[in-house]
Order: structure tokens, then C-alpha cells, then sequence
């Protein structure tokens, strides 16, 4: 079991994969990680002995975005409808996705390079959505026949076609239309 982080060392590594996610995704997996350091507020050397190689930090950034997307459809759902709290969180996905493109070069040899870091993945985000989808349709908000599985499947399609940062605004035009055939009719 890894060993529990101090408080501040905990701070730093979240603020290091904050910053190495946002320099991933603007200049792709060489972004340089002396800069993601100096971002961060920490030392090459605390980058280093958190992530050894450039690869380590890759994975990092990739299964904590993951994983905070994932924990996001239930915090979504505290506070808002389920419909909601669905386009909110497929716009958080897109977002996800324009992170993981920036890494997209490097990813394919470490998600074969550590098993089941891809099913985590698709586990984790299937989940979530299947939570969005299920609340909605026991609401009466979605429409019954709704399938999670359909939805991401969806939902990766607009982010493959909105696959740049200057196509965020089509997205989000694209996941309205989406939603819009989500939801239940009224009578």
C-alpha cells in the first residue's frame, strides 16, 4: 500500500498534474516538464521523485482526469436535474478529451504498458454515465429507452469531430442536439 502523502507534498502533486494536464493538452506530450515544475510552484527535482519519467506523469495525468470525471456525475447530481447535470458532464468530457489528445502520442504505449488501465478508464466513464443516465430516466426526465453504453458512444463521436480547442463551440452545439434527443417527451 503506497504510503500517505503530507499535506503539502499532497497540495504539490495535485498542482502538478493540474498544471501537467492543462500543458499536455496546449503543447502535447513533450511539453517541457521543466515548465509544468515552475507552473506548479515546485522543483524539477520534486517533479522527478513524484514521476520519474515523462510517461509516469502521462499515466498520472490521464487516470486522475479520468477519475475526477468519473466522480463528477455524482457531484453533478447533488445539486442539479439530471438532464442538467448529463450536458454539464458531457461538457466536462469534452473538455477531458481535448486533455487526452494532447497526450494522444504517447498514451497507446502506456495504456499497453499498464494492464488494465484502459478498462479502468472505460469502467470509470461508463459508470458515470449509466448514474446520469439512470437518475434521468427514473425522473422521467430521459427517455426510457436510453442506453448509457449508446450515449458515450455518442458523446466520443462529437469529440472526435470537435477534436480542436477552436471546435468547442460546435461541440456544445453538438451535445445540445444530443440532449435534445435524450429527453423525454412531454405530454
Amino acid at each position: 500500500m503506497p504510503r500517505r502523502l503530507r499535506s503539502d507534498a499532497q497540495a504539490n502533486q495535485e498542482r502538478l498534474l493540474e498544471v501537467a494536464a492543462a500543458a499536455f493538452a496546449a503543447d502535447g506530450p513533450e511539453a517541457s516538464l521543466k515548465a509544468i515544475a515552475g507552473e506548479a510552484g515546485v522543483g524539477i527535482g520534486t517533479l522527478y521523485r513524484r514521476f520519474p519519467t515523462r510517461e509516469d506523469l502521462i499515466e498520472a495525468v490521464y487516470r486522475t482526469e479520468t477519475d475526477r470525471l468519473a466522480a463528477a456525475a455524482a457531484e453533478l447530481l447533488e445539486d442539479r436535474e439530471p438532464t442538467a447535470a448529463l450536458r454539464e458532464w458531457m461538457e466536462a468530457f469534452v473538455d477531458y478529451m481535448l486533455t487526452k489528445q494532447g497526450m494522444s502520442d504517447a498514451l497507446p504505449a502506456i495504456l499497453a504498458a499498464h494492464d488494465g488501465l484502459r478498462a479502468h478508464s472505460r469502467e470509470a466513464l461508463e459508470g458515470a454515465v449509466a448514474t446520469l443516465i439512470d437518475t434521468g430516466r427514473a425522473t422521467g426526465g430521459l427517455r426510457p429507452d436510453v442506453d448509457s453504453s449508446d450515449v458515450l458512444m455518442a458523446l466520443g463521436g462529437i469529440a472526435m469531430v470537435t477534436r480542436h480547442e477552436d471546435q468547442r463551440e460546435l461541440a456544445s452545439r453538438l451535445i445540445e442536439l444530443l440532449i435534445d434527443g435524450l429527453v423525454a417527451a412531454r405530454r
